[in-house]
């Protein structure tokens, strides 16, 4: 939305410092930012070793611990002299995290160290380092209830977002600051020219985008990579309780000693307002961000694993189709790999992508990101392809109907839905996973329902997020469904299960930035790691069958309910089949219900709702074309993917 012009009184004096701001920053600007050529990049003109490193705690105006005083967080800055000493200002690139003392940041863990008086000297990652000589100021912020800051953790509330919000609102003149945790001598940020970007992985970037849900002034970018929107989706999946606990573990991980002490309150909101019975409360309803995504303003540019099993893509899926409908700029890399950084697996086209998308939206350079393709797409370990719109515009939803085949469990995947009274049963095992159904995909097995294409005569991509209706009917008072796609082919993919999910962390390290004695830019490199398959699960969903209803089912009555699958994209090759997948609990992803249920479905009251590239059309022609001659893999003996096991207690580092 264009912003109305600010009418600027010219006197002697503002024309003055007008022409002494235009010297100082030709003087100090980065290469390209001078003369009648438009600037197109930042560069390295500013000491990162003279920088100025200091700390202020800013009021949240919230008062979590119940001292009876407001909260101050304490925000690390790390800013250029030379721009303060000329009187240039400079935006800030934000990164506000729970986990600077407790965990670490990075694939490296980095935690913030300070010197004997206090100034910090490390910041984790390489945004100080790269971006602070390009005439940035990175501040590190930590969020209330941990390492240096007042009040209490609430995961994903009000306090969590006020933390960095207040931030944000002090950039941009409007909260206080203070010189130490308890005094009262007030900090100044007219250093900063107000514009601020924030990043993160995981709970920072989920931060990011609560921050951006609230329309606060000043915030012009977030890049949220594996982040959160809605907290209850974190930890259920439609009533069913995902494999972790609940959000009082994760405060009590992350909150400073102190803190434990005094917000055991704070805690026990948290146990009472976050039943595991799977109940939307009002404690979720206040740490769902989507429903705000018509305040955002900021453009946003996400990060996410398409194999994430902790912080799972319906989370980038759901938040990506709100922004989308409220009009905000924005551009996705979707990468095959789970809970990963992409300074992890693409680093060099990371770094670059990441500059000038800064460059753009914080230094305001027409450098034309705005203006390439929206999406990066990993079809392949390290093998990228681009997206002028994503999803891309001939994306149509297909609905796929189920039928039964010449076996119990083994039936059959097309447009054609089955004939009334059409039944396929299954028993829940919570011995099984998705892997193991997959792996039993053309075999009658009594905890899976599989529903298989014939083989594609050409190409398939899904892009998108899908959805799995179906009509259910329980023996017992209590059951969970699971449904799951699957391209069932040979192929080489991210090792996502594995160690690293996807990736393998070598010993050489590259550099990316200046380095002081305490802070080097130096990271240790990482390559792919990759797995030979016989099939690749690449969507999957769960829900309780009831819903989010905290009561019993009704043995014997049918149940209708769809099940949200995860946002992904991938081509089902020519030669591969489509499978549909409908099963109980999966192991060690989703907790099993009190009971062993065996569940009917009615096939004809059961589809699959999938965003096709070409609709109904090209998954016609892909299903009753020629089927190609099988190509020859070199794969030999190929293996089945592991799942994954989440960090235990649900940690979203």
């Amino acid at each position: 939305m264009p912003k109305r012009a600010r009418r600027t009184r010219l006197t002697c004096r503002s024309l003055v410092a007008a022409a002494s701001a235009v010297l100082v920053a030709l003087t100090l600007a980065p290469t390209g930012a001078q003369g009648a050529t438009p600037a197109r990049e930042s560069t390295p003109v500013y000491s990162y070793d003279d920088a100025i490193r200091e700390s202020v705690w800013v009021d949240t105006r919230l008062d979590g611990d119940g001292d009876g005083r407001t909260d101050r967080v304490a925000v690390d800055i790390v800013r250029p002299r030379e721009a303060a000493q000329r009187g240039r200002r400079v935006p800030v690139i934000m990164d506000a995290s729970p986990y600077y003392a407790c965990c670490g940041r990075g694939n490296e863990s980095q935690r913030k160290t300070y010197d004997a008086d206090g100034r910090p000297v490390l910041f984790p990652l390489h945004y100080d380092n790269y971006f602070v000589p390009r005439g940035y100021a990175f501040v590190a912020v930590d969020l209330a209830g941990t390492n240096r800051s007042d009040g209490c953790v609430d995961v994903g509330g009000r306090s969590d977002v006020r933390s960095a919000k207040a931030v944000v609102d002090w950039l941009n003149g409007r909260a206080r600051a203070y010189t130490t945790r308890t005094g009262g001598e007030r900090s100044s940020a007219r250093w900063s020219t107000g514009a601020t970007g924030m990043i993160g992985k995981s709970y920072d970037g989920t931060v990011a985008n609560g921050v951006a849900a609230t329309g606060v002034r000043g915030l012009r970018t977030i890049v949220p990579i594996g982040a959160i929107s809605s907290w209850y989706d974190y930890y259920f999946a439609q009533g069913a309780p995902l494999y972790n606990s609940g959000p009082e573990w994760l405060s009590d991980y992350v909150e400073s000693p102190e803190a434990r002490e005094h917000c055991r309150a704070v805690q026990q909101r948290l146990v009472d307002g976050a039943p595991r019975s799977g109940e939307l409360t009002p404690l979720w309803a206040e740490r769902d961000y989507v429903p705000d995504a018509d305040r955002v303003t900021a453009s946003v540019f996400a990060v996410h694993g398409m194999q994430d099993l902790n912080v799972r893509s319906k989370h980038f899926g759901q938040w990506w189709d709100a922004l989308a409908e409220n009009g905000v700029e924005r551009k996705v890399w979707l990468s095959q790999t789970g809970h990963v950084d992409p300074f992890d697996f693409r680093r060099g086209a990371w770094v670059r992508t990441l500059h000038r998308w800064f460059d753009h939206y914080l230094l305001g350079y027409d450098n034309g990101i705005d203006r390439e393709p929206m999406a990066d797409i990993e079809r392949a370990p390290d093998r990228w392809t681009t997206d002028r719109h994503w999803p891309p515009r001939t994306t149509v939803t297909a609905a796929l109907r189920p039928d039964s085949g010449e076996r119990p469990g083994v039936g059959t995947l097309s447009l054609t839905p089955a004939q009334p009274g059409t039944v396929e049963t299954f028993t829940d095992d919570p011995r099984q996973d998705e892997t193991d159904w997959a792996a039993a995909i053309d075999t009658p097995t009594a905890a899976k329902a599989g529903f298989v294409t014939r083989p594609l005569g050409r190409d398939l991509r899904l892009s998108g997020s899908s959805r799995v209706t179906v009509t259910a009917t329980p023996s017992t008072t209590s059951a969970h469904l699971s449904a799951v796609l699957v391209d069932l082919g040979p192929d080489t993919i991210r090792d996502y299960a594995a160690p690293g999910e996807g990736i393998t962390t070598l010993t050489e390290r590259t550099c990316w930035g200046a380095s002081t004695t305490g802070d080097s830019s130096c990271f240790k490199e990482t390559e792919a790691r990759t797995t030979a398959v016989g099939h690749t699960l690449f969507s999957r969903g769960w829900a309780d069958l009831g819903g989010h209803r905290a009561e019993a089912l009704t043995p014997g009555r049918p149940y209708t309910v769809t099940v949200d699958l995860h946002a992904s994209d991938h081509v089902v090759p020519a030669g591969h089949r489509l499978a549909l997948i409908v099963a109980g609990t999966d192991r060690d992803l989703i907790d099993p219900p009190d009971t062993t249920p065996r569940i009917s479905l009615e096939l004809a009251r059961t589809a699959a709702e999938l965003p096709v590239v070409g609709g109904t059309q090209a998954f016609a022609r892909a299903v009753e074309g020629p089927v190609p001659a099988p190509a020859v893999s070199g794969l030999g003996t190929v293996a089945e993917p592991r799942p994954i096991r989440p960090i235990p207690g649900g940690s979203t580092r």
